[in-house]
């Protein structure tokens, strides 16, 4: 692949979780050029674990961090967007674990003018013990406590057939997604002016997408297993609706407060 990435996730005092993912980036087939983890003011503990995986991790492992003032993801990830060293960026989650090919997969279909979005597979709540107790980031379309198991199969014929989309998908999930760095500095990058949880990324998205970026549903590739956790408060997510429709209906392009304060 002649394509370099950075592979970026958010993270939020989950280290347990953050571990899993990191011992999947480890394994594989195509690794990223670099590794970045955008703190948004974890504990000391997630620092520890960090600097444990940073002795042998194959890529640069960057932490990213700052002070923890409520869900300011936007900001964290503008940050580690802005630090990013290469021309494509995988966007993740702190709470999946990776299949082997995922990188691979995201690379091989990456296309200029094009960002990708795929979906997840469910690992259960009553598999969670088992799951850090053994450490486990294999799975198959057998294995126990997941479901969404038709999304664990990878068939390459039938991803590579993927239309090309010009509206937002309701499919869209920020724990798997790739997109251009110039696509991502073009519209100013995550908006800052959401707040709590919600939206940032499909709000992100809607931009692109007036900006003439297409969209590339992955089925069947870039297969990625989120970890159970409690929803998150969603008291909030009104309000970021409410930008995000703004956003649709002016055709605006550019956040006001953005990743151009970081470059």
């Amino acid at each position: 692949m002649s394509i370099k990435c950075s592979l970026i996730t958010p993270t939020y005092n989950w280290p347990e979780a953050l571990e899993l993912l990191l011992l999947s980036v480890k394994k594989q087939s195509i690794l990223p050029n670099e590794v970045i983890i955008a703190d948004d003011g974890s504990t000391s503990e997630t620092l520890e674990l960090i600097k444990i995986h940073q002795k042998d991790f194959p890529v640069p492992l960057i932490h990213l961090w700052h002070g923890d003032n409520g869900n300011q993801k936007p900001a964290i990830m503008n940050k580690a967007i802005a630090k990013a060293q290469y021309e494509y960026i995988i966007e993740i989650d702190g709470d999946i674990i990776l299949h082997k090919d995922f990188v691979k997969d995201h690379l091989s279909m990456a296309e200029e003018g094009t960002y990708l979005f795929g979906s997840r597979v469910n690992i259960q709540q009553d598999h969670l013990e088992e799951l850090f107790k053994n450490k486990q980031v294999h799975f198959n379309y057998f294995s126990k406590g997941i479901k969404k198991r038709n999304r664990t199969l990878r068939i390459p014929f039938i991803a590579n057939r993927a239309k090309k989309e010009t509206k937002r998908s309701s499919k869209l999930r920020g724990c798997n997604m790739s997109f251009w760095r110039t696509a991502f500095i073009a519209v100013n990058g995550f908006n800052e002016e959401l707040v709590g949880w919600g939206i940032d990324d499909s709000e992100l998205i809607q931009r692109m997408i007036n900006n003439g970026i297409v969209g590339k549903r992955i089925k069947h590739k870039g297969i990625v297993y989120h970890i159970y956790h409690k929803e998150q408060d969603k008291s909030l997510v009104h309000l970021n609706l409410e930008i995000e429709k703004q956003m649709e209906t002016s055709r605006s392009t550019y956040a006001s407060k953005g990743v151009d304060q970081y470059i």
